[in-house]
Parts: structure tokens; C-alpha cells; sequence
């Protein structure tokens, strides 16, 4: 058990507290605002983790957390940002024990330059050798590189101090050429790594009006949708912001052996990437005062403690570490959501509803060599961890980005969701097709279940940090509501 994990044991959890079927539970934006407690803490609540091979770099990864859900990006004029209070952190199991082997933690700090005046920027922001002109609330970062040595000890590496992020988006006045601003917020660290912070568009999708409206999918003025992926969905996470901690990484500094791998079928091409957020919590030992972390969120695979996890364990599964998650097994093997889904479309989806050791492989163990789909995710050769991670084959290569499918692996693509998560991927369609029995189905025999969203509303950039820009204040509309 790692020290992070035991300053989370000592700590109180919430008492579980037993939930009935409820539809309206069935999906989220993905994590945000997934478990009761990180409701009230959004700068800490850690919404996306994406990992993939870099398409324009195939010698690196990136990862991808990003935090700060449902920013509206004219919230003015304190706009959204990183807590300087929070310790944001990006890990990677190489050994397949569920413990960070490599991780990457990232402070923030603020600074109001002229604290008489109501704002953000005293004049339009640009760039000069570097910095930002006329930003008035500039926030800065640095980031250390903790690995796992001998017995557990860890090696601490400070790999940049004062490293920029970029203004918001506020609009043509403040901001104006937003993606010049970008470049200057894009550092390469004394490793080679390169790492962004800072707001970008929300890049994750989903009809989030329909689901929680008891999965009203097929509802007037959008006839034909039925359960099915045929569009029309409306994407409830357009025009709205979040706030991107983006590293690539050349992809030996990643792995247990050091090197670039090569071999797909090895799992030791394999990695296991999540994300937390962390405050400062004071301990007191022999009556001596002893600050320490408390992680309040995390986050591997997509939508697991929203749809997998019960309400009444929801906040211990966000404060614990992933090489604990076996106690979590019981809701992968008969999960809720296979039980909903049938109680909703009777005689239509038929998911199996226990014994769904498809799910466990899939996202807890991962496919082990050998496996019926020809694809490796588990990580190292001993015997896996039940642990939620995001597991990326490093080996595999890219699909070009104009080539990719959002159906990622059920669409033949091995570099695609679940292995590793790429920003094009539909989660919400594979998952829900997963969850019917796709995997452990003849082909053709599960329903093409999905919200009705294939893609994002903004483009993805094909450089890093790959997120589009932020949507800015200015621009961002409010359309009078329809009628019910």
C-alpha cells in the first residue's frame, strides 16, 4: 500500500447506503460529477483520462486527465481554473499490481498582478518573449516525475517549475488569436516529455438530456432513434469547457524494461494509465503535526464509478487505490446496468445480467495472451491485479486520425477503446454494447445500442496537446429552452 493510500484509510468514508434500480443513474458526461462527495469539490473532480499512442509521434503516448466539469466559459470574471490547493496526479502501473510504477503530479499557483482592479486581463492578452501581456491573473505550475524503486522507494524528480498555462478562452477583445496564446502555455521538459495545462473544449460526448430522462431516446421530434446508434442525439456537453492536464511521453520512460515496445502479443508492451486529484490533509502522530494527501477523486476507464459503482460506494471507490478494486468485482460480474437496460427494452436488449467475467477481463484484469480477441491489454507477466485502469498496448500502432473509427475495437481498430482511449472513441456506444453481451455474443446478435452522439462539437487538433481550443465567453450562446 502506497502512503497516499494509507492517509486515504485512515480517513472516514461514507457509509453505504443501498440504491434500487433508478434508469435515471445510467449515464453521466462520463465522470463528471459521478460520486456525492466530488459534487462539492469540482476543481478536484477529475471528468476524462485518455491514452493513446501519439499519431504524429508513434514513438511517444499521451495521456490526457482532465478536470473541472461542465465549465460555462463567460463565468466571469473569476474564471475557472486549478485549485492551488489540489495536487493533480497522472500514474502508471507497468507491473499489473494496480500501483503507480511512473506517475506525474502537478501543483498549481496563482498570481493577481494587480489586485485593485475587478479584471481578468487589463487589456487584450498576447504574447512577448514567452509570457502574456496584460494578464492580470496568471497561474503557473510545476511538475515532478515520481517512479517505484527497490522495496517500494520512491524517486522524486522535479521536471519543471514555473511553467506557464494559457489565459481562458474569454473572447476576441481579451483573447483574441486564442491559438497563438497556446504555444507559449506548450513546454518540452529536461527528459524530452512535453506537457500542456490548461482550459480546452470539452472533448467528451453524450445526449445527456435524453439519458437522464429515463433514457428518452425516441422522443418526439426525433423519431427513429429508437435504442440504436443511428444520430440525432444532442450532445449536453457542448459549448462547455474543461481544464486538460496533457502529457506525451516517449513511451520508454513508461515501461518496466525500459525500452520502446515491439511486440504486441508481450503484456509487458502494456501499461495501465489513471488519474486522481489530492488535497492537503494534517495527521497527527506522537503529537506532531504531519501534512499529508487525501485523494478525493480518480478515474481509469470511462464511466465506472458512474454506471458500475453503487451510490452508497461511490465516494470510498473515488478515495481508494486501484490495486484495492477487487472489492468492486461483484458489481463487474452482475452489474446494475445489464439489469436496467432489460427492465427498459423487455425482450429487446437480453443482456446477461451475472456471471460477467467478459467484464472483469475486459475492464479489471485485461485480455491476458492468448484471448479469443487476439488482443493483449494485460499489464506485465505475472498474475493481474483486479484493478480499474486505462490499459494501453504501446505496441500496437496507430490508426491515422482521419482513418479512425469512433467504434474503436468493435470496429477492427486494436489501437482503439478499451485499449487505451483515444479522443474520437464513442465510450458511451461501446460500453452500452458491451454491457448487452457484445463481447460473449455471436456476431450480429446484440443491438446497436447507443445515445444517438458519434462525435464531438469541435474538431480535434491533430498536433498536442490535440484537445480543441476552448470555447470562449463571447461566443457561447444559451438558446431559449424548447418547449417540454
Amino acid at each position: 500500500m502506497t502512503p497516499r493510500t494509507r492517509h486515504v484509510a485512515a480517513l472516514a468514508l461514507a457509509g453505504a447506503a443501498a440504491a434500487a434500480i433508478t434508469v435515471p443513474t445510467l449515464l453521466t458526461a462520463s465522470s463528471h460529477r459521478e460520486a456525492p462527495r466530488i459534487t462539492q469539490d469540482p476543481t478536484a473532480d477529475n471528468t476524462d483520462v485518455y491514452a493513446f499512442t501519439s499519431p504524429d509521434a508513434p514513438d511517444t503516448a499521451t495521456l490526457i486527465a482532465n478536470y473541472i466539469p461542465f465549465e460555462e466559459p463567460s463565468g466571469g470574471p473569476n474564471f475557472h481554473a486549478f485549485s492551488d490547493q489540489v495536487r493533480y496526479g497522472v500514474h502508471v502501473d507497468n507491473t499489473g499490481d494496480g500501483e503507480a510504477d511512473v506517475s506525474y503530479l502537478f501543483r498549481f499557483k496563482t498570481q493577481v498582478r494587480n489586485p485593485d482592479t475587478f479584471l481578468y486581463a487589463t487589456g487584450p492578452v498576447r504574447v512577448d518573449a514567452g509570457a502574456y501581456t496584460n494578464l492580470n491573473v496568471v497561474q503557473t505550475y510545476t511538475v515532478q516525475r515520481v517512479t517505484r524503486g527497490t522495496g517500494g522507494r520512491r524517486v522524486v524528480r522535479t521536471l519543471g517549475r514555473g511553467l506557464l498555462t494559457p489565459p481562458n478562452n474569454v473572447g476576441p477583445k481579451t483573447t483574441p488569436d486564442y491559438a497563438a496564446l497556446v504555444a507559449p502555455a506548450i513546454h518540452t521538459l529536461r527528459d524530452g516529455t512535453r506537457v500542456f495545462a490548461g482550459q480546452r473544449d470539452d472533448p467528451f460526448f453524450v445526449d445527456l438530456g435524453s439519458v437522464f430522462d429515463l433514457v428518452n431516446i425516441d422522443a418526439p421530434g426525433r423519431p427513429g432513434i429508437g435504442i440504436g446508434n443511428q444520430g440525432g442525439g444532442d450532445d449536453g456537453v457542448t459549448g462547455f469547457n474543461v481544464h486538460s492536464i496533457a502529457i506525451q511521453v516517449p513511451k520508454r520512460l513508461l515501461t518496466q524494461t525500459g525500452r520502446t515496445p515491439a511486440d504486441a502479443s508481450d503484456p509487458r508492451s502494456v501499461v495501465g494509465v489513471y488519474a486522481t486529484a489530492e488535497r492537503p490533509v494534517l495527521t497527527f502522530r506522537e503529537g506532531r503535526g504531519q501534512v499529508g494527501w487525501k485523494q478525493v477523486s480518480r478515474l481509469g476507464q470511462p464511466l465506472i464509478n458512474e454506471v458500475v459503482i453503487p451510490l452508497g460506494r461511490k465516494d470510498r471507490w473515488n478515495a481508494g487505490d486501484p490495486a484495492d478494486d477487487r472489492q468492486f468485482a461483484s458489481h463487474y460480474r452482475a452489474p446494475e446496468l445489464a439489469r436496467a437496460l432489460n427492465a427498459l427494452f423487455p425482450g429487446v436488449v437480453n443482456a446477461p445480467e451475472q456471471d460477467r467475467d467478459d467484464l472483469v477481463s475486459v475492464l479489471l484484469t485485461g485480455l491476458p495472451p492468448g484471448n479469443p480477441f487476439g488482443l493483449v491489454t494485460q499489464v506485465g507477466t505475472g498474475r493481474p491485479a483486479k484493478a480499474d485502469l486505462l490499459r494501453l498496448n504501446l505496441a500496437v500502432p496507430p490508426t491515422p486520425p482521419a482513418q479512425q473509427d469512433r467504434m474503436g475495437v468493435l470496429a477492427g481498430q486494436a489501437d482503439g477503446f478499451p485499449n487505451g482511449r483515444r479522443l474520437v472513441d464513442d465510450v458511451v456506444d461501446i460500453e452500452l454494447q458491451a454491457i448487452a453481451g457484445v463481447l460473449v455474443r455471436p456476431a450480429g446478435q446484440t443491438p446497436a445500442l447507443g445515445d444517438g452522439v458519434d462525435d464531438n462539437d469541435l474538431p480535434f487538433l491533430s498536433a498536442f496537446p490535440y484537445v480543441p481550443d476552448p470555447t470562449s465567453g463571447f461566443g457561447k450562446r444559451h438558446p431559449r429552452p424548447s418547449a417540454p
